[in-house]
């Protein structure tokens, strides 16, 4: 078996190819990810410059409306002074900025942007990942290794659209960008809360929201 048939989230080996025209996509059984190819996958500067075209600054209210889908979440969970991680911040770091405007201890990694590994091996009381988690190749390895970093009790809240039939997938506007890999759906993160052992809640049609025991 060729080593993308393997899910890379729950590494089932039953998947089936979701057939789109153009590129190659394979959807896990157990878990129901879809992910696609890696012959298909961008190199890393034809990713960072998809990237290097966004334009998210970080004092746009829209920008900060569309985060606080995620961070209102931590708001309604931890209470300040606590530490936060914002995975995938960007170059334009506005959850961060909303975290320490309300008191939080937050710090952000990006892997282009923001590349301190050392933040990855540190404990956090919350940690946010919006619109970021869709891009990774590994998912199973970086999430296990957030929710590593997350102390007892604390929160992990993942933003990013959901995955639907398969029909629905094939004509899906969320797709089309280029960085856009792996395709989550609440049967992924279900499989995600069962191996961590987690509280889990999907308090919007994009956001998943995981409580560390």
């Amino acid at each position: 078996m060729s080593s993308s048939a393997i899910c890379p989230l729950c590494s089932a080996r039953h998947s089936y190819p979701l057939p789109v025209v153009g590129k190659r996509y394979h959807r896990c059984l157990a878990c129901e990810l879809v992910w696609l190819d890696e012959a298909d996958h961008l190199d890393d500067v034809a990713e960072k410059a998809v990237y290097d075209g966004h334009d998210n600054q970080v004092d746009d209210p829209r920008y900060r409306g569309f985060l606080m889908r995620a961070f209102g979440e931590v708001l309604s969970r931890v209470s300040p002074p606590a530490s936060g991680l914002d995975f995938g911040c960007g170059p334009g770091p506005a959850l961060i900025a909303m975290g320490r405007e309300a008191g939080f201890e937050m710090v952000g990694y990006d892997k282009f942007y923001a590349d301190q590994p050392e933040l990855l091996t540190r404990r956090y009381d919350f940690i946010t990942s919006t619109e970021v988690i869709e891009h990774l190749a590994a998912p199973r390895a970086l999430l296990d290794g957030l929710w590593a970093c997350l102390n007892p009790g604390g929160v992990l809240v993942l933003q990013t659209q959901r995955v639907l039939g398969d029909e629905r997938f094939k004509t899906w506007r969320y797709r089309h960008d280029p960085t856009h890999i792996v395709f989550f759906a609440e049967a992924s993160f279900r499989a995600l809360a069962a191996r961590w052992q987690a509280e889990l809640c999907f308090p919007h049609a994009d956001v998943a929201v995981f409580t560390k025991p």
